[in-house]
């Protein structure tokens, strides 16, 4: 098992601990002397710095949240003078102002060295090939990932999202041998060499890194089936560095999250106490050696599990579990939570359907309705009328009994659901409709 960093990737747990207070510590004192709603934030329940005396007085320190990063756009959370930030990106939030981050030269390094570990736990090396298909801009995905792949020493192809007949040209001619992008965009690559009627030989791929976006294991089948990989999860989120805040090894047991620069924790959503390990909840991350825009506690809105125990593949890092939704756009249903990850896995489970599908939310009187439309393929849609119903209640009864709810299932024919070269669009509420009217 090849490392970037065997020092910290394998350091024991009980150093590690001393690593990361001796880091909370500074970052404490850096907040309090250098951002003015820190100062505030500490002196509204009289705490002082010198007061962090042990890791277990994280949970005495306050969340930071993304009302609070929008309250202080642009730049008002910034640690650092702005002339020493030497990179900018922000969110791509779709209304209102975005969430603005910053770099310092050494936070670009630090991105560099976590994205560098990322690759390296996937199974990337200097002799692989990388086309980067995530988008390059002020979203953090494509030079995240660039940087660390450079860093690395591979071949680095970058890319960018879209132009999808263009890129299967690139991966066929230069001889690609690792993807990173969106899972729904691999499937979607996947689609069009298929259409193309390229000879998979010619395709060289063997490792897929994807990211920015919660997905399932059974996808992950279903990609690696269609284009020859080992699929690979990676997480990160703009506000604490971008990607590159945790990876997945080809031992498939959680994520390795980098915990000497990311400090994590799980908390109730509801009332935010700190959970144990083991137990479902919010992800919580304070940025341990970030410059320009470190965060405390941040509530990331995440649901996982973290797993402390050292995986297989030697690294020590805490573990989490693949996201499995998110607080703020998780489906309330009659009372009951749901999660798209969930129906995702009972239909990929099931067979006989395209990993494509939408959830249509809606409300007929005053009850709450969901159906779930699922692309078949040309082959099962020309199936006979009854074949298709009897699909329909299979994936229906099997998806009730997961949820617990009643759902409805609609078949629809193959490329009826518009296609991401982003963030796939898994969800439509028209419930919205009666919130606004």
């Amino acid at each position: 098992m090849g490392y970037w960093n065997q020092e910290y990737e394998c350091m024991p747990v009980e150093q590690r601990q001393e690593l990361q207070l001796e880091r909370l510590q500074s970052l404490v004192k850096r907040l309090y002397e250098n951002v003015p709603h820190y100062q505030r934030a500490f002196r509204a329940i009289s705490l002082r710095p010198g007061d962090v005396q042990s890791l277990d007085d994280l949970k005495r320190l306050p969340f930071t949240t993304k009302d609070d990063l929008r309250q202080a756009y642009p730049f008002g959370l910034f640690a650092t003078p702005l002339k020493s930030i030497v990179r900018v990106h922000a969110s791509s939030g779709t209304t209102g102002k975005p969430t603005v981050v910053g770099y310092t030269k050494d936070d670009v390094e630090t991105w560099s060295e976590v994205m560098a570990r990322t690759l390296a736990c996937a199974g990337v090396t200097s002799d692989d090939i990388m086309q980067i298909a995530y988008g390059y801009g002020l979203f953090t995905g494509g030079l995240g990932v660039h940087y660390g792949a450079e860093k690395l020493g591979a071949t680095v192809v970058p890319v960018s999202v879209g132009n999808t007949k263009r890129q299967v040209m690139l991966m066929e001619d230069f001889g690609t041998t690792v993807l990173a992008c969106t899972p729904s965009y691999a499937l979607h690559l996947a689609e069009v060499l298929q259409e193309s009627n390229i000879d998979p030989s010619r395709i060289r791929l063997r490792i897929g890194v994807f990211g920015a976006e919660p997905w399932s294991y059974a996808l992950g089948r279903e990609i690696e089936q269609k284009l020859g990989v080992i699929s690979i999860d990676i997480f990160g989120l703009s506000e604490i560095i971008g990607p590159g805040v945790a990876s997945e090894c080809p031992y498939n047991m959680g994520l390795h999250l980098f915990d000497d620069h990311f400090l994590p924790e799980i908390i109730d959503p509801d009332t935010g106490e700190q959970l144990p390990y083991g137990q479902k909840g919010e992800l919580v991350i304070t940025t341990l050696t970030k410059q320009g825009f470190p965060l405390l506690r941040y509530r990331t809105r995440d649901v996982t599990v973290l797993h402390p125990e050292p995986c297989p593949c030697g690294r020590t890092h805490v573990r989490m579990s693949r996201i499995m939704g998110r607080t703020d756009d998780m489906l309330i249903i009659r009372g009951v939570n749901v999660f798209p990850s969930q129906i995702e896995t009972a239909l990929l489970e099931l067979g006989q359907v395209e990993p494509h599908y939408l959830l249509v939310v809606d409300r007929k009187g005053n009850l709450d309705t969901i159906e779930i439309w699922v692309e078949v393929s040309e082959k099962v849609f020309k199936d006979e009328v009854r074949h298709l119903e009897k699909l329909e209640k299979t994936m229906q009864r099997e998806i009730e009994g997961i949820l617990g709810i009643g759902v409805k299932v609609k078949l629809v024919e193959p490329k009826t659901i518009e296609r991401s070269q982003g963030k796939a669009k898994r969800i439509v509420d028209r419930r919205e409709v009666y919130k606004e009217g």
